[in-house]
C-alpha cells in the first residue's frame, strides 16, 4: 500500500486523494505527510515489529497513519473511534502496543488524559504519537517535537504477507477478540471488488464505514488507493450531509451498512440531491431489506451490490453489476470459488447440495491469520481440516447463489455492528438489582436490531433503563452495548437444560412491538 502511495504522488500529485468535509488531501501531500509521520514512529526508538494502537475518527489521518505505520514497520492495532474505556484497554493490553497515535482530543477530553489511565492501569505504552487532523502538522511524540532523521525503508517496510493490521470483533462472552490480517488478504479482496463494480481509477468513492473494520478497510484504503481514486470520508457520519457531499463530489460508488442507505434515503434531502453520479453502492454487515434497497436502487439510479462473510473469513459470496435486480437484492450472490465455500450440519458433516440449508465454512485468499493468543476461540472458528466457520445458517441454489436464511451465534446487529449478546449480559450482571438478565435482538427499520434487555430483580428491587446505562457507562462500556428496551419480567422463560429460551423473548419483544401504537 505504501508503494501505492508512493506511485501516485509521482505519476499524480496534484489528483486528490482524500476529501473529508472541507479538506482535500492530494497524493502529494498523503505521501509526504505518511513519510514525516513514519519518520516520528521510527525516531520513537520502537523496533521494527513492535505494535501501534491507532485511535483516530474517520478522516485524512487515519489512512496518513496506516500508511505510515506499514513505512515503519510497525503492526497498526486498529481501534474504533467510538469505543469505550474498556474495549480500548482490553484490546491495548492484548495486543501489547508500544505505542498510540491519536488527536490532542479524544472524544471531548485531552488525549493525554486517556493515556495517563491507560499507564496506570498497567498498560506498557511507552510512547504517545499525537497528530493534526488532516495529519498536516508534524506529530508530537510525548508532548514534544522529535528528533527525526531519515530512514532506509526498504529495511522497515512490510510488505503484503507480514501482519499488518490487527482489529477487533466481538468476542461471544466477553471483549472484543483481535483478529489479525496481512495485506494479500485485502488485495484478493480488492481484485473481488474492482471486478463486481467495474471499478476504474476516475470513480469517486465514498466510504462511510470507519477504517479500522474489515468494510472500512477494503472501502476507503485498500481499493481507492490501490486504483488512485478520491475518496470521500466523514468523522461521524450525517444523513443530510452524507447526500450533500455524494453530489458535491460526484461520488460514483458509495459503501456503507444497511442502516447508512436507510438513513439517508428516509432523508427529506434525497428527493432534492443530485445523486445521478452514483454507479453502485456496496453495502452488508447486516440484512439487505429488498424493498428498501429496490426503492434506493430507484431514486438512484445505482445498483446495490453486497460481499457476503465476515471480518474474519472475508467473503464467501458478492454480487456485481452483471445479476439482475433479483439476485442482487434476494441473494448474496454467487460463491467466490477461490473460497471453496462448504455449507455442515451441526455435526460436522459436509451437506453441500443445492437448497439444503447448513453452517458455512471457507477456506482460501481472503481468510485472516485467526485470532491473537485466543486458543479457544480459533478451535470454535476454525475446522480441524482448516477451514473458518461463521455463525449463520445459509443455503446455496444450483445456480451457485448464497442466501442466508438463519443465525447460530448469539449475536446482535445494530446498524452493521456485531453485538455479543452475552457479552451485554456479563456487563450488565454486576448491577446490583439485577439477578438474571438476558439480551436479545428487537426489529429496528432503521438500524436492522437494537438490544433489547430482558431482568429478573433481586427481591424488593427496581430498575429502569436509564440505571442500567449509567452502570455501563461507569464501566466504560462501548455505547452501542447499551440496552435501548428493559422489559422487566417475574422469571425468565427457560428451555430444557436450564438454558434462558431465547427464542421465546425474541417471540415476545415482536408480539410488544406490533401491539405497540
Amino acid at each position: 500500500m505504501g508503494e501505492a502511495v508512493d506511485q501516485w504522488a509521482k505519476e499524480r500529485p496534484d489528483a486528490i486523494a482524500y476529501v473529508a468535509g472541507d479538506a482535500r488531501m492530494t497524493w502529494a501531500e498523503y505521501d509526504d505527510r505518511a513519510t514525516r509521520l513514519a519518520t516520528a514512529l521510527v525516531a520513537t526508538g520502537l523496533p521494527r515489529g513492535a505494535r501501534v494502537g491507532v485511535l483516530l475518527p474517520d478522516g485524512c489521518a487515519v489512512h496518513v497513519a496506516f500508511i505510515a505505520a506499514e513505512r515503519a514497520g510497525l503492526t497498526i492495532v486498529g481501534l474504533g473511534h467510538r469505543a469505550g474505556d474498556a474495549e480500548i484497554r482490553h484490546i491495548l493490553g492484548k495486543t501489547a502496543a508500544k505505542g498510540l497515535v491519536t488527536l490532542a482530543s479524544h472524544r471531548g477530553r485531552p488525549a493525554v488524559d486517556l493515556v495517563d489511565a491507560l499507564r496506570d492501569d498497567g498498560l506498557k505504552i511507552a510512547h504517545h504519537v499525537v497528530v493534526s487532523a488532516d495529519a498536516a502538522r508534524d506529530a508530537l511524540v510525548d508532548g514534544e517535537e522529535p528528533t527525526a532523521e531519515p530512514f532506509d525503508r526498504e529495511e522497515r517496510a512490510y510488505g503484503a504477507d507480514d501482519l499488518f493490521i490487527i482489529n477487533s470483533t466481538s468476542g461471544t462472552t466477553g471483549m472484543p477478540k483481535c483478529v489479525l490480517h496481512n495485506q494479500n488478504r485485502w488485495m484478493f479482496f480488492h481484485q473481488l471488488a474492482v471486478a463486481a463494480g467495474d471499478m476504474t481509477t476516475d470513480d469517486v468513492f465514498f466510504g462511510a464505514v470507519p477504517a479500522p473494520f474489515g468494510f472500512g478497510l477494503w472501502t476507503a484504503h485498500f481499493t481507492p488507493n490501490l486504483l488512485g481514486s478520491t475518496t470521500v470520508v466523514m468523522e461521524r457520519f450525517d444523513a443530510d450531509e452524507a447526500l450533500a457531499l455524494i453530489e458535491r463530489e460526484r461520488v460514483t460508488v458509495l459503501s456503507c451498512v444497511s442502516t447508512q442507505f436507510l438513513m439517508m434515503l428516509n432523508s427529506p434531502a434525497v428527493e432534492r440531491r443530485d445523486l445521478t453520479s452514483l454507479r453502485c453502492m456496496f453495502t452488508g454487515g447486516e440484512a439487505v431489506p429488498y424493498e428498501r434497497a429496490a426503492r434506493f436502487e430507484d431514486v438512484t439510479g445505482a445498483r446495490v451490490l453486497q460481499f457476503y462473510g465476515s471480518n474474519e473469513t472475508g467473503a464467501l459470496s458478492n454480487t456485481t453489476m452483471r445479476d439482475d435486480r433479483e439476485h442482487r437484492l434476494q441473494t448474496a450472490g454467487r460463491i467466490i470459488p477461490e473460497m471453496n465455500v462448504r455449507l455442515l450440519d451441526d455435526d460436522g458433516r459436509d451437506i453441500t447440495e443445492p437448497n439444503v440449508p447448513g453452517n458455512p465454512v471457507c477456506k482460501g485468499a481472503a481468510t485472516c491469520f485467526g485470532y491473537l493468543d485466543d486458543d479457544a476461540a480459533n478451535e470454535e472458528l476454525i475446522t480441524d481440516d482448516g477451514y473458518m466457520r461463521i455463525g449463520d445458517l445459509c443455503e446455496i441454489d444450483a445456480d451457485g447463489y448464497l442466501r442466508v436464511v438463519g443465525r447460530t451465534s448469539d449475536i446482535i446487529i445494530r446498524g452493521g455492528k456485531n453485538i455479543s449478546a452475552p457479552a451485554v449480559e456479563a456487563e450488565v450482571a454486576g448491577h446490583p438489582a439485577i439477578a438474571v438478565a438476558a439480551a436479545v435482538s428487537m426489529p429496528d427499520e432503521i438500524f436492522g436490531e437494537r438490544v433489547c434487555l430482558y431482568a429478573e430483580l433481586q427481591p424488593g428491587a427496581t430498575l429502569v433503563l436509564d440505571d442500567v446505562v449509567a452502570h455501563l457507562r461507569e464501566r466504560g462500556v462501548s455505547p452501542e452495548w447499551f440496552p435501548e428496551r428493559l422489559v422487566v419480567v417475574d422469571a425468565l422463560p427457560r428451555a430444557s437444560g436450564g438454558k434462558v429460551a431465547k427464542g421465546d423473548l425474541r417471540a415476545d419483544i415482536r408480539r410488544r412491538l406490533e401491539t405497540e401504537p
